[in-house]
């Protein structure tokens, strides 16, 4: 009886992988083509990214409009970060780190369309916070040389989730980190040396925070939740039944001693 109950708990605990194996779906398979595509430029070896990026525009073509039917929007998105990581794959004249920024950002885009929770690009936090801090502490400071090269780094950066942002996040919300980007950094001497101007760079620290807390908040997918439930429920029913049917064992044992 309780090998039964220990392979019936082994299964149960099982489900959850075999759900999400079949639930594998052409998008995510385009979306592990653009991971791979990355690796491969992570590793320098370019024909070969550049080979799966080929490959991709073929299964793409094949998917769009059958599996999931992309908006405009996002089939702009794809097509632009697509033909930026194909570039990086032929391209000599890039060095590596622009090569590797454009790969990650196609891979970042297709993540963002596969993904319903948590998708990677907010990742990008840390980095993305922590080289904006710098910024700041540089303005505030008034290091002219370290608050244009922070500044610099931070849009690099940010170049590079911002085609995911146009994905998951309000339009109106990215329109307005764009317009506070765009104002510090076309008047970079006022920033430096204006209080006033300063107020942006706070301003957008905030917006940009808010907007990773966001897609943070409700990280876990529910049917997840169901599934963490249900099991656990299952597995408290049998570990009664199982204690149950020891104490009766138990029970009845004494009666016969007795």
């Amino acid at each position: 009886m309780r090998r039964k109950v220990i392979a019936f708990l082994f299964i149960i605990m099982l489900l959850p992988g075999m759900v999400s194996a079949d639930k594998t779906t052409k998008i995510d398979k385009l979306d592990q083509l653009s991971n791979e595509a990355l690796q491969m430029v992570k590793l320098h070896r370019y024909e070969d990214a550049k080979k799966l990026l080929e490959y991709f525009s073929d299964q793409f073509v094949a998917v769009n409009g059958k599996d999931r039917p992309f908006t405009m929007d996002e089939l702009r998105i794809i097509t632009v970060s697509h033909d930026d990581a194909v570039q990086a794959a032929v391209n000599t004249s890039m060095s590596h780190e622009e090569r590797l920024n454009h790969a990650t950002k196609f891979r970042l885009v297709m993540d963002a369309i596969s993904s319903k929770y948590q998708p990677l690009w907010t990742e990008m936090e840390k980095p993305i916070m922590s080289v904006f801090g710098e910024v700041k502490e540089a303005a505030y400071s008034g290091n002219n040389e370290n608050f244009h090269s922070r500044l610099n780094s931070f849009l690099s950066l940010y170049e590079v989730i911002y085609p995911s942002l146009k994905i998951d996040v309000d339009a109106e919300k990215v329109q307005k980190l764009n317009a506070r980007i765009n104002f510090i950094d076309h008047y970079r001497p006022q920033v430096l040396s204006q209080q006033a101007s300063q107020q942006e760079l706070a301003a957008l620290e905030n917006d940009l925070q808010t907007i990773f807390d966001e897609m943070t908040e409700d990280e876990t997918d529910p049917s997840l939740w169901w599934v963490i439930i249900s099991t656990g429920s299952i597995i408290i029913i049998t570990l009664s039944y199982v204690g149950w049917r020891k104490y009766k064992g138990d029970r009845a044992r004494q009666k016969n001693r007795s």
